[in-house]
């Protein structure tokens, strides 16, 4: 009977509610080790069933994990580089 409930679609949004409350309380307890919210994704597909630029925007975005990203693209050649880990920056003048 709950999987018939759960299948409706007040039921799916009580089921993500209380998905997102569970990760929620296994995040203040640091239990959740991940970064990503579970609950998160389960609402933006929802959102996305309805509102069809939701729908673009999600294809966008599965789209750009998809390209590869260069270090020389956006920056001119050999001039400047930037080194996240040690926090430093060199820029040379041409």
């Amino acid at each position: 009977m709950e999987f018939a409930v759960f299948m409706t679609l007040p039921g799916l949004v009580i089921l993500l509610v209380a998905i997102a409350f569970g990760d929620q309380v296994l995040r203040a307890t640091g239990r959740g080790r991940r970064r990503g919210q579970v609950s998160a994704t389960g609402f933006e597909q929802l959102h996305a069933t309805f509102s069809p630029g939701k729908q673009s925007e999600l294809k966008e975005r599965q789209s750009a994990l998809l390209l590869r990203d260069d270090e020389e693209d956006g920056a001119p050649p050999n001039r400047s580089t930037v080194d996240l880990g040690s926090g430093r920056a060199v820029i040379r003048l041409p």
